[in-house]
Parts: structure tokens; C-alpha cells; sequence
């Protein structure tokens, strides 16, 4: 049973439609903007400077106010103001759809109790797969890596869904970093057409329009570079050797399967897609 976020959860179940499900996820994104957004829109900071912050935070697994201080372009006293008005401004998900006359409250209640069962039930089921596999531990500290980094990268949430059987083509778009050294890795990502363009354009903050198949195709490799980097950090000794090659296109997500990579899916606001961890 994977698990799921709301709004995949009640749409499978005919409570709302695809276009009420899109927008009550603009509504909610638009109530939870990312730290540096409502620092630029309180005069705080200057997009350059949130822009050098967020630079900052694909290379470092920390938070957006801490290294604010550290560089000195606000203080303790902004970040808690600035963390507490994104708090004040922050709706939950079926509260909007309450708000937009989509659901009363108490067909939500019963919604999000069923669904905290399937989470709960979901949750075991991935604990049960990972449990004793030999990339278990790592699969869940790259799983934990995607849904810290997806908001502050790509302004969208993930969290993994279970582990997933690979057909030959059902995941058209694959990427994968090999790491050569002490202890070799091989990270990636799979995905269809759809989901591959949502992510790049959020990831390059450029309208879909903009981002052709090829652009796309090179973001997702720079994303999974960027995760790469993470995973070898909490993953590796800090006096590891090692040595990330390119991102590689040429092989398929059930190649890379075939080769031992553990195929983990993970679903997100961008679409689904397998994370791909191996040796």
C-alpha cells in the first residue's frame, strides 16, 4: 500500500476533481511562501541576497535563517519574526478545500482519518521492504534527504511511497551519478515527461515554455547531482575517498535495477518518481 499525499488520496476516491486538487495546491503553496520569498516581500533582503542563501543551501544541508545570521543580512530577532508570520500565514491542505466550499467538515474528518490509517499502514509496508535490505539504510536517508530538500529546491513537497517494481519503459527519463572511490554509489532519479519538465522548470524558476525536453533533461541531472552531494556527505566518512562522474542518461531505471539499485518511489506535488540508490 504506498502512501500518499491528501489530495492524490481523495481524488482516487471521487472527493474532489483534478482541478479542485490543483487548485487548492496553488492556495496552499501560496499560504506557505519559502523563508527568503517573505524576506524579499518584507524589504529584508534584496532577491540577489536570498538567491546566494538558497545557492548556499543546495550545497549544505541547513536551514535558510541560519546562514542569514551567518552572513550577516538579518539577525536572530528577523528570522524568528519572519518564521513566525510564515507559521501565522501556513493553511493545511484540507482546510482550504473547507474554505473553497469543496468539502464540509465533516466529510474532511472522515476523509483524513481514513487516510491517516493508509499513511499508518503505508509506513509499516515500507518499513517491512527496507527492513534487512541491504541499501535499506541508505534508501531512508535519501528518502529523508528528498523530502528536506524538495521544498527549499524546487518549492514542492516529496516522501517516499514504497518500493517499486521496474518494467522496461515505464520511467522514460532516468539520470544516475556513479561514485567512484572507497565505498562506490550510484544515485538517481527516473521519471515520465510530465513530471521531468515540472521539476526542472521549478528547479531553474523558469515557465514551462521556456524548458524543451533537452533543458529539462539537463536539470534533472544538475537536481540529481545536488542530491548526490547530500547523499555522500551523510553517507561517506568524512575522510572517504571519492570521485562523482557526469550525470549519466544512457541507462534505463530497470538497467540500473538490474545492476542492484534499489528503486524506492516517491511521490511529490511535481509527480511521481523513482529514487534510485545503488553500488
Amino acid at each position: 500500500m504506498a502512501v500518499k499525499f491528501l489530495g492524490q488520496f481523495l481524488l482516487e476516491r471521487g472527493l474532489i476533481t483534478p482541478q479542485q486538487l490543483l487548485a487548492a495546491t496553488e492556495a496552499q503553496r501560496a499560504s506557505n511562501p519559502l523563508l527568503g520569498e517573505l524576506a524579499v516581500s518584507q524589504g529584508l533582503l534584496t532577491e540577489a541576497q536570498a538567491r546566494r542563501i538558497n545557492e548556499r543551501q543546495r550545497a549544505e544541508d541547513r536551514r535558510f535563517g541560519d546562514i542569514a545570521i551567518e552572513l550577516g543580512v538579518l539577525d536572530a530577532t528577523q528570522v524568528e519574526s519572519l518564521l513566525a508570520a510564515q507559521k501565522a500565514g501556513r493553511k493545511l491542505f484540507g482546510q482550504i478545500l473547507v474554505e473553497q466550499g469543496v468539502l464540509d467538515a465533516a466529510t474532511l474528518e472522515q476523509a483524513l482519518a481514513e487516510h491517516r490509517a493508509e499513511q499508518q499502514a503505508g509506513s509499516e509496508a515500507l518499513a517491512s521492504a527496507l527492513e534487512g535490505h541491504p541499501l535499506g539504510g541508505l534508501a531512508q536517508e535519501a528518502a529523508g534527504i528528498c523530502t528536506r530538500l524538495f521544498p527549499r529546491m524546487l518549492g514542492a513537497q516529496c516522501q517516499p511511497a514504497g518500493v517499486a517494481a521496474v518494467i522496461e519503459d515505464a520511467w522514460p527519463h532516468t539520470v544516475h551519478v556513479h561514485i567512484e572511490g572507497d565505498r562506490p554509489l550510484r544515485v538517481g532519479i527516473a521519471c515520465d515527461r510530465d513530471t521531468m519538465r515540472a521539476m526542472a522548470c521549478a528547479f531553474l524558476r523558469v515557465p514551462a515554455e521556456r524548458c524543451d525536453d533537452e533543458l529539462a533533461a539537463d536539470a534533472l541531472g544538475e537536481i540529481v547531482n545536488v542530491l548526490m552531494g547530500y547523499v555522500v556527505r551523510s553517507a561517506l566518512p568524512d575522510d572517504a575517498r571519492y570521485r562523482a562522474l557526469p550525470p549519466d542518461h544512457g541507462l534505463s531505471a530497470a538497467a540500473l535495477a538490474a545492476r542492484g539499485a534499489l528503486p524506492l518511489q516517491m511521490n511529490s506535488q511535481l509527480g511521481t518518481f523513482l529514487l534510485l540508490l545503488g553500488a
